[in-house]
């Protein structure tokens, strides 16, 4: 007798980042009390991965953010969640004037359990997360054995296929360099 082995579950991804100090302190703590924020909302944190600095895409002057990848768990549907997700950054002082702004809370999902979604609302997997370094690199220190939901691409080829020009650099968990 063959005993099949299960899958285990895919996990909910968001990816945070910040590159504004808010009423809360600097990127990186504020990113911190975000995740603190969404425990207190009964959302289990199950994992985060350590933080990067990059500088903005698409490039300006803006300065650099500060980003993470972290790992959840509810019951919550994907458009509730996102919704609880943008009520925690308008909780941080995030006011959505323009694409691609300077900001001192982004909260985005990224992959609902693997699900896929191009009409919906959410969108899944989350558009751009593919061609973002700021995605994939803490991603890949979370879950080092993801796949792109839609083409299966493993997470390493798509790291791989980024584009050279996307700076980015970790962080020292003391957040000095």
């Amino acid at each position: 007798m063959t005993t099949r082995q299960t899958d285990k579950p895919k996990p909910i991804l968001i990816g945070l980042g910040a590159n504004l100090t808010s009423r809360h302190g600097a990127p990186r703590e504020t990113i911190e009390l975000a995740l603190a924020s969404l425990d207190d909302a009964g959302i289990a944190v199950t994992g985060v991965a350590p933080m990067y600095e990059s500088a903005p895409v698409p490039a300006s002057d803006q300065p650099w953010f500060v980003n993470t990848v972290a790992m959840l768990e509810t019951a919550l549907p994907p458009a509730e969640l996102l919704g609880l997700l943008h009520e925690t950054e308008e909780a941080f002082g995030r006011v959505r004037r323009e694409r691609w702004e300077a900001r001192v809370l982004d909260i985005d999902l990224l992959d609902y359990r693997g699900q896929v979604s191009p009409d919906g609302c959410p969108i899944l997997p989350h558009p751009r997360m593919a061609d973002r370094a700021f995605v994939l690199l803490p991603l890949r220190c979370l879950v080092p054995d993801w796949r792109h939901p839609v083409t299966g691409t493993p997470i390493d080829a798509l790291v791989a296929a980024l584009p050279a020009d996307q700076e980015i650099r970790a962080m020292a968990p003391d957040g000095k360099g």
